[in-house]
């Protein structure tokens, strides 16, 4: 129930501005901007990490890297990637937009926001920091599976503690997107009304609340045994390596949603705009949502078929993995059936949602592939998981991460980004991803394992195709910082309604939204997936 009486809240009478501004802020939209700025930079971190692994991959026999280093770039890549960059963005653009979305005066705990932000950059900085101590960085996969995880040097302890952080940032994020769509709705906006987008990141807030604590069980227990003399996953002492695995999934098979489910939402906010109609079969898809977050918690051992799981426990885990694509294909057919016979543009941000819709629906089908188990055993630990994982990531959250950023520009900035810039952005990212990332089907079916250094002569044409779409892709998102940046300061003004087809709370404000949103609650009227049919007061400070 939304609580009308919490949307007038005191104002500052001006700005703060300066250093205070960004180290003090309590403003969901410094807050907001703090975590994209954040994210993007640490996705250039990470990529740089991934164009390394690739340099060292484009031949066979070691060219820069030994494979103790090799190992280290590949584990900080994909952690870096997903604490980073993608699970901070999505934080971001659900902090700047939410109350805008949902008519609330800003997040429930300001402070606490805060916080939330300013632990992520003492986190990331233990993470790279781990690269120059003694021994390394970890290097057991993003994973950390036990018995390598408990064996390494200091920096695996530096990694348990980036973790911890990173887990308390993510908890304290998800309560205050809780607290906020459930206390701070506007009256009238219901949660059967709430735009997709809300209903997303309401989810996604819940399965971190679920599962960042069990990581954070995991990497204890990893440092019990390497410090304090325990044997939770050291068989000589009588435990059992695979329980690492276990906790480990149940916390990593709901991550994997964490970050797809707020780009289903953007793409459901992205797609009725530039169709210009409204979205199809909302209350399916919202069920359809809710859905795959119960379901992300009942398949985390199909990442273990090959561990000696009994034939029963297979067979239980293939089918609720297979059972997971209907509500995803859900979501897919209601896109599409959103799309079809509408009066459809192809801006940058629906292009960017078009293109998450296609690779996102090819990561899927091979996910149903790996879902059968008697083929897993043959693809596991090879390049075919690779590349599956990064249709899924890449193609999902960071696309569907574009597409936001595009679409909202305008209401954050005042600007309108280049659209020449962003129309090339994504194309030469789609081709460039599709370069380095779809010949790893080959090479997962050809045999080659992932996470090598080094590898049979047989591999090498595929891994240089992939390696050079990996330098191109990432020269292509230079092209989006270029793009940002020269319109922050020499975009055209955007309009009041940038989209024509825009109709949710947040196009209602001004253009670019005011510092404080609402100063007091607008009176909604409401049709499904947020579309403003009637709105009353609502000031704007």
């Amino acid at each position: 129930m939304a609580i009308a009486g919490l949307a007038a809240v005191p104002q500052q009478s001006h700005r703060p501005h300066g250093w205070r501004r960004w180290l003090f802020a309590t403003n969901h939209k410094d807050i907001g901007s703090l975590y994209l700025w954040f994210a993007f930079c640490m996705f250039l971190v990470g990529g740089v990490l991934a164009l390394c692994i690739r340099a060292e991959l484009f031949r066979p026999g070691l060219q820069f890297f030994q494979p103790e280093l090799f190992n280290q770039l590949t584990t900080l890549h994909g952690l870096i990637m997903v604490f980073g960059a993608i699970m901070p963005a999505f934080t971001g653009l659900a902090n700047w937009m939410l109350p805008l979305m949902i008519g609330a005066p800003d997040m429930a705990f300001a402070r606490m926001n805060n916080w939330s932000f300013w632990l992520l950059p003492p986190a990331m900085a233990l993470l790279l920091l781990s690269f120059v101590v003694p021994g390394g960085a970890a290097a057991a996969g993003w994973t950390l599976y036990a018995p390598l995880s408990v064996q390494l040097g200091m920096g695996m302890d530096l990694t348990i503690f980036a973790i911890h952080i990173l887990g308390v940032s993510s908890i304290m994020g998800a309560i205050n997107i809780v607290v906020t769509i459930i206390n701070l709705r506007a009256p009238g906006m219901g949660m059967m009304k709430m735009p997709m987008f809300a209903w997303a990141s309401l989810i996604t807030a819940y399965l971190i609340i679920a599962v960042m604590p069990v990581l954070a069980g995991a990497v204890t227990m990893v440092l019990t045994d390497r410090h304090f003399g325990t044997h939770f996953f050291n068989a000589a002492g009588g435990g059992d390596p695979i329980l690492y695995q276990h906790v480990f999934w149940f916390f990593g098979h709901p991550e994997v949603y964490i970050m797809a489910l707020p780009a289903f939402g953007i793409v459901s906010q992205v797609i009725p705009t530039f169709a210009r109609k409204p979205l199809f079969g909302y209350t399916s898809m919202v069920y359809a949502t809710s859905s795959i977050g119960v379901l992300s918690f009942m398949v985390w051992a199909h990442h273990m078929f090959v561990t000696g799981m009994p034939a029963t426990a297979q067979l239980f885990f293939m089918y609720a993995t297979m059972l997971i694509a209907v509500p995803t294909g859900v979501k897919v057919f209601n896109w599409i059936a959103t799309m079809w016979e509408g009066s459809m543009s192809f801006e940058t941000p629906m292009l960017f949602a078009i293109g998450f819709i296609l690779l996102f629906t090819i990561g899927g089908l091979s996910g149903v592939t790996l879902s059968v188990a008697a083929v897993d055993v043959q693809l596991h630990g090879s390049y075919y998981v690779v590349a599956h994982f990064h249709y899924v990531l890449v193609a999902g959250a960071l696309f569907s991460l574009f597409s936001a950023v595009y679409y909202w520009f305008p209401k954050m900035t005042g600007r309108m980004y280049v659209e020449r810039l962003g129309q090339l952005h994504f194309w030469w990212s789609l081709l460039w991803f599709n370069v380095t990332f779809f010949p790893m089907h080959f090479l997962g079916l050809a045999g080659m394992p992932r996470r090598i250094p080094d590898y049979a002569l047989q591999f090498t044409q595929f891994n240089q195709i992939a390696s050079v779409g990996a330098f191109m892709f990432g020269l292509g998102q230079l092209i989006f910082l270029v793009n940002i940046l020269y319109s922050l300061s020499h975009g055209k003004t955007a309009a009041q309604q940038p989209w024509e087809g825009g109709n949710t709370l947040e196009w209602r404000l001004p253009t670019p939204a005011p510092y404080h949103s609402f100063s007091e609650a607008p009176q909604l009227d409401v049709a499904e997936n947020g579309v403003v049919v009637a709105m009353q007061g609502g000031k704007h400070g």
